[in-house]
């Protein structure tokens, strides 16, 4: 389960080119366990959202998230791995983060701010939902809509 308590100041990016290795790396299941951190979950499908529309993300998104899971020696069951609600919830709030975006603004910086944003926080989903709902088995098998408000960005 990932851990939503412990709030901390998110660790930021230098450049471009750290946040599409990490896009890469998750897409080629090369990605070091290590190296997948929160920020790394948004940095890379922000990454993902503005930089690789040959990718369908919402048919694909999921497959990509398992095979990577499986390749760094994890598993998606139940109680770990993938999970589609958050995986779903944060694709959508992205996507809105993205198409808010100043023009002409570079993905590093589009990153920090979003990283830096009440969505960067690790508690972001459970100001939509209920701790019980978000982490419940049928959250992570399919995707639940929230219960407590609807995503605004």
């Amino acid at each position: 389960m990932m851990d939503f308590a412990c709030p901390h100041a998110p660790r930021l990016f230098g450049d471009c080119t750290a946040i599409r290795a990490l896009a890469g790396g998750l897409l080629a299941a090369t990605l070091p366990r290590a190296s997948w951190t929160h920020e790394a979950h948004l940095a890379a499908t922000l990454c993902l959202v503005m930089e690789r529309p040959d990718i369908d993300l919402d048919a694909e998104l999921g497959g990509i998230i398992r095979r990577y899971n499986v390749a760094v020696g994890g598993e998606n069951t139940d109680t770990a791995g993938y999970h589609e609600t958050i995986t779903r919830f944060y694709l959508e709030a992205l996507r809105r983060f993205a198409a808010a975006a100043p023009a002409g603004e570079r993905l590093v910086e589009t990153v920090n701010r979003l990283l830096a944003s009440p969505i960067g926080d690790r508690n972001y989903p459970l100001r939509y939902y209920s701790r019980e709902r978000l982490f419940s088995v049928a959250a992570r098998r399919a995707w639940l809509a929230p219960d407590l408000q609807e995503l605004a960005v």
